[in-house]
């Protein structure tokens, strides 16, 4: 089971993982927590919408983009709570 992804050089945990791989590259799903604490910083992290994304556990590694992104809460300013964030990623310039 995978465990973490990375995005640029920030480490994500996550909860879950799927890969699908067609002649257009890569794409890879996931689920991951974000704490009211963490919440600044991975935000920042996704706006920026292109990344180097690395998968150390499948030894995968891609330039992608974000094709689909939802979170169960949009406000985490509010101290100790947790949100659930669900990612996919889409290799480009394959």
């Amino acid at each position: 089971m995978v465990r973490e992804i990375q995005l640029n050089d920030t480490k994500i945990n996550i909860t879950h993982f799927e890969e699908k791989e067609n002649k257009n590259g890569i794409w890879i799903s996931v689920t991951f927590n974000v704490t009211s604490e963490e919440y600044h910083d991975i935000t920042t992290l996704l706006y920026k919408g292109a990344f180097d994304v690395k998968v150390p556990e499948k030894q995968i590694e891609f330039r992608g983009t974000i094709q689909q992104y939802s979170t169960s809460i949009t406000n985490l300013y509010k101290k100790g709570q947790v949100g659930e964030y669900k990612l996919t990623l889409k290799e480009v310039d394959k």
